[in-house]
C-alpha cells in the first residue's frame, strides 16, 4: 500500500512538473512576442502592413483579418471603435489572412488599395458588401472590382498591382507569420504582443485596457 502511494504522489509529481513547465513555457513565448510587437519588421508586424490609428500610440491590436470571415465583419466597427474611443493611445495593425474562398482577390485589392492611400475606404466597403461577394456557399470574388470602383480607386492601376508579384508576396507573407504564430483562425487578435486568449468582445476589450493602463499607467481606458 505505502509502494502504491508512493507511485501514486510520483505520478502526481510528475503532472504538476509537466503543467509548470508548460506554464513557463507559455509566458516565455508571450514574453517573446511583446518585445516582438515592439519592432517594426518581425513576425507580428511588417512595413506593408496597413495602420489604422497614431503612429506614436503605446498600445497597438495587430488584427488577423480575413474580408470574408463574417465575425471580422462582426468585429470591424468594434475594433474601430476602440480605437476611435482611445484618445490617440492605440493603434490598429491590419494583416492578411485569405482563408476562406474568394478572399485571396479581395486582400490582393486591400493591398493594391493600400498603395494607393485608399485601404480603409476599400476595405469599409468590402466589409459592408461582404455578402455579395463572400458568401460562404457561393463567393463572387469576380463581384469585387465592381464593388470598389467608385471609392475613388484607381481601376486601372490598381488592377496591375493586384495581379503583381510584389503584392502577391506581401500577402504569402502575411500567411507566413499567421502560421509561425498559430493563427488558424479569423479574427485572429495580439495586444502589444499578448494574445487573445479567451476571444470575444469584453475579452478583447479587457485585453486592451490592460495593455493601456500598463502603457500609460492608469486612467480611463476604452
Amino acid at each position: 500500500m505505502k509502494r502504491q502511494h508512493i507511485m501514486a504522489g510520483s505520478a502526481i509529481a510528475l503532472v504538476l512538473a509537466f503543467v509548470v513547465a508548460m506554464f513557463g513555457y507559455s509566458s516565455l513565448q508571450e514574453r517573446r512576442l511583446v518585445e516582438l510587437a515592439a519592432k517594426p519588421d518581425s513576425v507580428l508586424v511588417r512595413p506593408h502592413s496597413p495602420t489604422y490609428g497614431p503612429a506614436d500610440a503605446k498600445v497597438r491590436i495587430v488584427e488577423f483579418l480575413d474580408p470574408a470571415c463574417e465575425t471580422c465583419r462582426a468585429f470591424y466597427p468594434l475594433v474601430k471603435d476602440i480605437i476611435d474611443l482611445s484618445g490617440g493611445r492605440v493603434q490598429l495593425v491590419v494583416r492578411y489572412t485569405p482563408f476562406h474562398a474568394g478572399a485571396d482577390t479581395a486582400v490582393a485589392v486591400m493591398e493594391a488599395a493600400r498603395l494607393q492611400g485608399m485601404f480603409w475606404p476599400v476595405t469599409q466597403r468590402l466589409v459592408r458588401d461582404q455578402r455579395i461577394w463572400g458568401a460562404d456557399h457561393n463567393p463572387r470574388p469576380d463581384l469585387i472590382w465592381n464593388l470598389v470602383d467608385g471609392t475613388g480607386l484607381n481601376m486601372h492601376k490598381a488592377r496591375e498591382d493586384a495581379a503583381s508579384a510584389v503584392v502577391r508576396s506581401r500577402v504569402e507573407q502575411d500567411l507566413a507569420d499567421a502560421r509561425a504564430l498559430g493563427v488558424t483562425r479569423t479574427p485572429g487578435f495580439f495586444v502589444n504582443g499578448r494574445p487573445l486568449k479567451r476571444f470575444g468582445e469584453k475579452e478583447l476589450q479587457e485585453l486592451v485596457r490592460e495593455e493601456v493602463e500598463r502603457a500609460y499607467g492608469g486612467g480611463t481606458a476604452p
